[in-house]
């Protein structure tokens, strides 16, 4: 698989919406860092930008459709892991996140980092980087209990917070940030548990595709029009 993909001059692109700020729906239509930035590089190398959503319930599941051609890459505010490149052939990073807690700051004022959620529930959502830290927080006695949610069952996790049946969500901050904007009694409380990087990834072997994409991106950051989407989505 080279730059002429399945349909000749279009890129397919996979996202798992919504995970805001990187992908959600604004005004019926997708928006977020994720999309400008794919129409971006889709402009830089000269194909159309063809959007792709997965709505599986377990986001690993989307390498499965990279691996099997039903898209050309993944965008979607993807962590690399060693898992993951086994998977996937990721370009250079975009940004360096971390995992953040989430917890009701009127149930539980006191809480304000994982050490005292010590015997409660932490939720995350199945297939997240967020998932193997919890298990490890459990594992360690650290939490009581883990409760998985479908990727696309974010927003049943948050009202589930506000009405007290968890005790706290691990996510990467950039998205706890914008989804507790409107929710008062929620707030992050710890951020940078883990650091990772971020980046776009490409079926396994398709050093063109990647490599093109990647020269894209480094003119991106030359023209400042990677600065300028960071500024307008991630900040917080």
């Amino acid at each position: 698989m080279t730059l002429q993909t399945l349909v000749p001059g279009t890129l397919r692109v996979a996202s798992a919406v919504p995970d805001p700020p990187f992908e959600m729906m604004q005004s019926g239509a997708l928006a977020g860092f994720d999309i400008d930035l794919m129409r971006a590089l889709c402009g830089e190398i000269g194909l159309k930008w063809e959007p792709c959503r997965y709505e599986g319930g377990d986001f690993n599941g989307i390498f499965d459709g990279l691996a099997n051609g039903e898209w050309d890459c993944v965008a979607s505010g993807t962590t690399i892991t060693p898992d993951r490149e086994t998977k996937a052939d990721f370009c250079q990073p975009y940004l360096v996140s971390g995992q953040s807690l989430v917890c009701n700051v009127e149930r539980t004022p006191g809480a304000t980092s994982i050490e005292d959620l010590r015997g409660q529930i932490v939720a995350v959502q199945k297939g997240n980087t967020s998932q193997p830290v919890v298990e490890r927080l459990k594992a360690e006695g650290k939490i009581g209990d883990v409760r998985l949610y479908p990727y696309h069952g974010i927003g049943d996790m948050l009202d589930d917070l506000e009405a007290g049946k968890i005790a706290g969500i691990m996510k990467l901050a950039p998205v706890m940030h914008w989804l507790t904007r409107d929710r008062a009694s929620l707030r992050v409380v710890q951020e940078n548990i883990t650091n990772e990087k971020l980046g776009i990834c490409v079926r396994r072997g398709n050093d063109e595709l990647r490599q093109a994409l990647d020269d894209a991106q480094s003119r991106l950051v030359s023209n400042r029009t990677m600065k300028a989407l960071t500024s307008r989505w991630i900040a917080t």
